[in-house]
């Protein structure tokens, strides 16, 4: 399709030794040595060359990506808004003005009154290349409204406080913030966390409003540099939290709302390996905990005695228990059964029975959506499938009805009768069945001549939830499946799922992936070439390992800010996730059996010479999850080693972060060209 010559990257001479390893690295140069500050002119000068490749292989399939942005588009509300809920004396919502890329917040009283406009995204964004909002909340008193901002894709938001009775910014600001605010109860203040050198928050300080940052009162400090440290607030609003931790082990601690300045007590001392979380019911704290079984359990304890734990809901070998959340007179458990989200009203009274909420469909998302006041009759829910539009409820725990206010609007038209979905289970190579959820149309072929496209994550423990996607559509119009495998490392089957998938089980991750799409095949959904495969960050890592171990699998991959170079990155501890990150993929510095795990599965030192499929490949220059040289190095070695001549592009945003361009439309740009590459390398019209 273009006459254009990829780029060669030119090779240096680069090795270093470790546990007796020598291991040569020709790419090292990529990585600017002035990092996070990229100036090197050699590096901007390949990426750059990288990127007219990209826009040249692009070029003629400019009309398809024009068509699908548009079919995308035409399903999205232009002038979209939240159901307005209520917190305190004030009723908020968001909306988007027709044609925004940005929304805009509002409010008005409780008691009635007019609209305020509290803060408008677009104007805050107007002339920026990349603009994002993070953490926002507004004072208990309403009186204020505290915003942190990020126009650069790096994740060092600046906190700005707006009077929302004047309108004016104060002149407080807050540069290198990374982590939410909370308010304390007089509107005094608030508490956040700066990022240090290494983008680790390892503090949580309080600023009082009209005081110079400099004063800003540090009430923590982590020492383990890889634990993050994080601030929030019980649902009563009594207590603020700070708590600390990694991947596999937590510490909380609690702080008057109406005394930030009083001693942190602490629940219970961190010990390796044990999570908990906390919420609050008049003084009597609910501890959600993994301390004896990876199912995790809710215990209670006094808040003069948080170290006295007592078992309220004993773990349960179906029932994994995600999370709990107290309200005035219930409150609410979350988890998953079989890997279905449920939803438990309990009393507080343990001699009643919880009520469990009933939803229709054999798989779908359902959890609790915007509940931001303590004393409720209501209860705001979320709910969707894979054929259902994102439908917002309020359910009447008095009454136990569910009543809908809200079901995502496709002005383009959606017919839910023309798709069908199914839950499958594919058994892996060591018999372990991996759940699988799948939507296609409902006259889709099962004789093996269909393409499908697969998606997958697999780390962190992080489920992906077979919910709805207005952009998939354009995928299954065209006569395509589309589906999810719930690979070990997530854990949607359960904790420990999660810890099947990591560390040394690590392979089970990526043989469950190859395994499912054999399944697929064997079930007649698509064939060998047929599968577009698709992973972002440490989804991206599947990517690479996959294409490295089965590469005659796949008709085409996506590979979104991938997680690569693995052990060139657990290796480098001056990074900023690394040592936080060493619970989950072990510690290559210290320990040299993780060093050779590692060594054996990174994508990046796997390269061979065998042909691969067409791949896309993207990366952002200011990412500092997944640092830009990461895609950018892969990319050049892939380029040098594999055999075939299948396309392979490299788009690195060179104004953005881990998430891509910002901006629902400039999202959705991004997303129509990938698109078109899976359509034209799958041959579908």
């Amino acid at each position: 399709m273009t006459e254009a010559k990829p780029p060669v990257a030119a090779t240096r001479p680069h090795s270093f030794t470790a546990h007796g390893v020598t291991i040569e690295d020709p790419w090292a140069w990529i990585k600017d040595p002035g990092y996070p500050e990229v100036a090197d002119k050699d590096v901007l000068a390949y990426l750059e060359e990288e990127n007219r490749f990209f826009e040249g292989v692009m070029a003629p399939l400019k009309p398809l990506s024009d068509t699908l942005f548009k079919e995308m588009r035409g399903r999205i509300k232009e002038d979209e808004s939240t159901v307005p809920q209520r917190d305190g004396d004030w009723i908020y919502w968001t909306d988007y003005e027709t044609g925004g890329e940005y929304p805009r917040w509002w409010r008005k009283p409780a008691a009635g009154g007019a609209d305020q406009l509290i803060l408008d995204e677009p104007a805050l964004a107007a002339g920026k290349e990349y603009f994002r909002l993070g953490a926002i909340a507004a004072s208990p008193d309403g009186r204020w409204l505290a915003y942190a901002i990020d126009d650069n894709g790096s994740e060092r938001f600046e906190v700005r406080v707006k009077d929302l009775t004047t309108g004016a910014l104060l002149p407080d600001t807050i540069p290198g913030m990374l982590s939410e605010i909370v308010w304390t109860s007089d509107s005094t203040g608030f508490l956040y966390g700066l990022a240090n050198e290494n983008w680790r928050t390892d503090n949580a300080r309080w600023h009082k409003l009209g005081e110079p940052v400099e004063n800003d009162l540090e009430i923590f400090r982590e020492a383990d540099e890889g634990y993050r440290v994080a601030v929030g607030e019980t649902q009563s609003r009594k207590y603020l939290l700070v708590s600390t931790g990694d991947h596999v082990t937590s510490e909380v601690y609690l702080l008057p709302a109406d005394n930030p300045a009083a001693p942190l007590v602490c629940v219970a001392p961190r010990k390796p390996g044990r999570e908990y979380d906390v919420d609050e019911h008049d003084g009597r704290l609910f501890i959600h905990t993994n301390d004896v079984d990876p199912q995790f359990r809710l215990v209670t304890a006094s808040a003069e005695s948080p170290g006295e734990w007592s078992e309220r809901i004993a773990p349960s070998k179906h029932f994994y228990m995600t999370g709990i959340t107290c309200f005035a007179d219930f409150f609410i458990v979350e988890g998953r059964e079989d890997g279905l989200d449920q939803i438990e009203l309990h009393r507080y009274d343990a001699g009643i029975a919880p009520v469990r909420l009933q939803f229709p469909e054999a798989s779908y998302v359902a959890g609790l959506g915007d509940n931001p006041e303590y004393a409720v009759s209501k209860l705001r829910l979320g709910y969707e499938s894979m054929v259902t539009p994102g439908t917002v409820y309020d359910y009447d725990v008095a009454a136990g009805t569910l009543e809908t206010l809200k079901v995502q609007e496709i002005p383009s038209g959606y017919d839910g009768s023309k798709y069908r979905t199914e839950r499958l289970k594919i058994a892996a190579r060591d018999g372990t069945e991996v759940p699988v959820s799948i939507v296609y149309p409902k006259d889709f072929p099962r004789d093996g001549s269909g393409k499908l496209y697969l998606y997958a994550y697999g780390a962190y423990g992080y489920a992906i939830p077979p919910g709805f996607s207005t952009s998939r559509m354009s995928f299954l119009d065209r006569g395509m499946a589309f589906a999810i495998a719930h690979i070990r490392g997530g854990d949607d089957l359960g904790q420990q799922w999660y810890h099947d998938g990591k560390l040394e089980k690590r392979a089970n991750t990526f043989n469950d992936f190859v395994d499912v799409a054999k399944g697929l095949i064997e079930r007649g959904f698509t064939h060998k070439g047929g599968i577009a495969i698709a992973g972002r960050s440490a989804g991206g890592e599947l990517m690479g390992a996959v294409v490295n171990s089965d590469p005659d699998l796949w008709g085409v991959v996506i590979a979104d800010v991938p997680f690569v170079d693995v052990l060139n990155t657990m290796l480098d501890e001056s990074l900023p996730l690394t040592p936080g990150e060493w619970p989950e993929w072990g510690n290559p510095v210290e320990d040299k059996a993780a060093f050779e795990l590692i060594r054996s599965y990174s994508p990046y030192d796997n390269v061979a010479a065998h042909p691969y499929p067409p791949m896309f490949i993207s990366g952002g220059l200011n990412d500092p999850r997944v640092t830009y040289w990461e895609p950018a190095k892969w990319a050049a070695k892939l380029r040098a080693t594999k055999t075939d001549g299948n396309v392979l592009v490299l788009k690195t945003n060179m104004g953005a972060g881990h998430g891509g361009k910002s901006g629902r439309w400039e999202s959705l740009k991004e997303s129509a060209d990938e698109m078109a590459f899976v359509l034209w390398q799958l041959g579908v019209s």
